[in-house]
């Protein structure tokens, strides 16, 4: 499994984003349930994101990002994707 630290940038159209964030909000949650998203959230300012998934590997990534319902609705200006190797931190478990 690899993890990757995803950042999104929102684009300007902030009504549009809005109308859809309860179906990306359910989808991450799905995720959750699935082991694949290990945390996610918000910056204060609202403009962006940071989200953190355990998936096999890039491809699997893709797939995920592209299933996510902010991608068709096209609200998100950038997204940014490093592979991630956390070396410590108290919610690490292994």
């Amino acid at each position: 499994m690899a993890r990757y630290a995803v950042e999104l940038v929102f684009g300007e159209d902030q009504e549009a984003r809005l109308a859809v964030r309860p179906a990306h909000r359910e989808y991450l949650a799905t995720l959750v349930e699935q082991g694949k998203l290990l945390v996610s959230g918000p910056y204060a300012d609202q403009s962006g994101a940071i989200l953190v998934y355990e998936v096999a590997d890039e491809a699997e990534l893709k797939s995920v990002l592209a299933a996510d319902p902010y991608t068709p609705a096209g609200v998100v200006a950038e997204t940014r994707v490093h592979e991630w190797l956390p070396l410590m931190g108290t919610w690490l478990t292994d």
